[in-house]
């Protein structure tokens, strides 16, 4: 199987590539930043030899790298998986964040799964196959403390999944949104708050490859996952 994942070079993005890379599958993976994701995709060509693994540089906040990202992948075939993982988090309080911050996160967290998935639906209609995961946050379901801007792009990319669910439910293609709580990457290294007390990023990997592998007739509509104790 063809699995397009942005955002692929660490955390959830990258565990995701490596459960589908040890499955043996062809990987096509793009990050904003060039030493991260080819650092990345060596990783994994060592790592799993029985994986294909295909890697590109690509700002998806901007809607022609999206769709140079999709014209790339197409190369190769159409996508049996999409996950839409390219973003980055920007706390603050909507009555004094910066200018521009609503721009931003919209962007990188809405815009660039909206673009891409514009771009390859085409192939997977023709298909008349595939599964399309957007991964929110537990910042799509409810408002918090310093959510700002950032929790009003994570609640858009819920109601694109929703929209885009209904809309495709009946062309064979599946789409599920993923909604983490807090996931030890890299961005909780130095929070001070051990990496006991949140998910590790495999923990949304394995649900995301589960849901990926039921009968054509079933879909995961919403994966809702938090720390066992709670969120922080």
């Amino acid at each position: 199987m063809n699995i397009v994942i942005t955002g692929a070079s660490q955390g959830i993005g990258y565990a995701i590539a490596t459960i589908f890379a040890q499955a043996g599958h062809t990987l096509l993976l793009c990050s904003k930043t060039p030493a991260n994701i080819l650092n990345a995709g060596a990783q994994l060509t060592k790592q799993f030899p029985q994986a294909t693994i295909h890697v590109t540089t690509a700002d998806l906040a901007d809607k022609k790298d999206c769709i140079a990202f999709a014209d790339w992948c197409l190369e190769v075939g159409a996508p049996d998986i999409l996950v839409n993982n390219a973003g980055f988090f920007l706390p603050g309080n909507i009555q004094d964040e910066g200018d521009h911050v609503l721009e931003q996160q919209m962007a990188s967290n809405l815009y660039s799964a909206y673009h891409t998935t514009r771009a390859l639906l085409p192939a997977m209609l023709k298909l008349g196959k595939g599964h399309i995961f957007n991964i929110c946050s537990i910042a799509s379901l409810n408002a918090y403390a310093h959510g700002g801007s950032y929790s009003i792009s994570k609640f858009a990319l819920l109601g694109f999944s929703k929209n885009l669910r209904l809309e495709l439910k009946d062309s064979g293609i599946k789409v599920t949104a993923v909604c983490p709580g807090a996931t030890y990457t890299n961005s909780w290294k130095d929070s001070g708050v051990a990496s006991e007390r949140i998910m590790e990023a495999e923990d949304i990997a394995k649900m995301i490859f589960a849901a990926a592998h039921l009968s054509p007739q079933a879909v995961v509509e919403d994966i809702v996952m938090r720390p066992q104790k709670g969120d922080l």
